[in-house]
């Protein structure tokens, strides 16, 4: 027997905005090469990154299977995984909520980004070779090319880029294991601030890659500590959300 699928709803318990993206667009069937599981828990994780699930929103175990073309199992074991990882929050007698971060959760992670990345700068500005910042240039490129095209996702896609290769140029591993566990959430974070921020941060990237290739590493920690700092306060800035 085939089960009716619940449409999602104009708005949760707390009266904030529930129904999104999901209703507006094709089914994105995910891959199964991997686990089941994996594929699901990655997918629905992408989902609430990119905000096409949003803070506070309701999410209902047989529309997100739907949504996925797969089982609700899968869906509630991704569910409570994300649960334990801080993104969605299990309410009793009510479901699942994409988890509404506080101020201070922000502050505790931008601020730990902060040192992580002002010393990856450092180190690449020690390390960058000739074609290492050309590299640099192109995704700079990239950025100003979603920033002229007025593109949310591909500014957070080309930032998140341009920070990851900084991050592979300071060759220490660990420091890059440490940013990798913060750079999902640095995403989350930046998604809502990406285009009123957007014109000074890729500014600020073009005085850090100045810094890189002329390998003044002092220079480099003190423009990337003021970059990040400054996406942590436009964060707290920000306006609220719908």
């Amino acid at each position: 027997m085939s089960q009716t699928v619940s449409p999602l709803p104009d708005r949760g318990p707390t009266g904030r905005r529930t129904k999104g993206a999901l209703g507006s667009g094709p089914a994105k069937r995910v891959e199964r090469p991997a686990p089941l599981r994996q594929v699901v828990y990655e997918a629905l994780a992408e989902l609430i990154i990119n905000r096409t699930l949003e803070p506070g929103q309701h999410l209902v175990e047989a529309d997100l299977a739907e949504y996925l073309g797969v089982s609700r199992q899968p869906v509630r074991e991704a569910l409570q995984r994300l649960q334990s990882e801080g993104w969605v929050d299990l309410r009793p007698a009510q479901g699942a909520f994409v988890h509404m971060p506080t101020d201070e959760e922000a502050d505790q992670l931008l601020s730990v980004r902060t040192v992580l990345e002002a010393h990856s700068a450092r180190l690449a500005a020690d390390k960058a070779s000739g074609d290492d910042v050309e590299r640099l240039w192109e995704l700079q490129k990239t950025g100003l090319e979603a920033l002229a095209a007025d593109d949310t996702e591909g500014l957070v896609a080309a930032n998140a880029a341009l920070h990851a290769f900084i991050t592979d140029l300071s060759g220490n591993t660990v420091l890059a294991e440490m940013i990798g566990m913060v750079d999902r959430r640095v995403r989350w974070y930046y998604t809502p601030i990406a285009r009123p921020r957007s014109h000074d941060a890729w500014h600020e990237h073009e005085e850090l890659i100045k810094a890189i290739a002329s390998g003044d590493a002092t220079a480099a920690e003190k423009i990337m500590n003021q970059h990040t700092e400054r996406t942590r306060q436009a964060f707290h800035e920000r306006p609220p959300e719908n």
